[in-house]
């Protein structure tokens, strides 16, 4: 599975390159048949001109909205249910003691004060 996926994202990756890998591994086909420019040597393309048309249909399949197609935007809500097992509730089997442990009030301190603050009148 994770193979699956290594290779899915080079894929992807490797998308904007594959023209390049085609000029580069046919490059003598390309400059014999396909290069626009075959008849003016001077200019040296070499296929060139077919590499950047091949470039940019891969950059237009890329991003395929354009200024006239608005791009439908789906949204799509999953849920995942999961079966819950069956609880029983069961009593104690011992009552609930209403003591309260003495170690434990022993730590407890409160300090109380008298005295309370009051803000001064104002002489407005």
């Amino acid at each position: 599975m994770k193979n699956a996926i290594v290779i899915v994202v080079f894929l992807f990756f490797m998308k904007p390159i594959l023209p390049v890998m085609d000029y580069v591994f046919n490059y003598e086909y390309i400059v014999k048949e396909l290069c626009e420019n075959k008849a003016k040597p001077e200019m040296q393309c070499n296929g060139k001109c077919y590499l950047m048309k091949e470039m940019a249909k891969t950059s237009e399949n890329d991003n395929p909205v354009s200024s006239d197609k608005k791009a439908s935007h789906h949204e799509f809500e999953v849920l995942y249910l999961t079966a819950i097992g069956n609880y029983d509730i069961v009593g104690l089997q011992e009552p609930i003691s209403s003591e309260v442990n003495a170690d434990y009030s022993n730590l407890y301190f409160l300090e109380k004060t008298v005295s309370f603050f009051h803000p001064p009148s104002s002489i407005a």
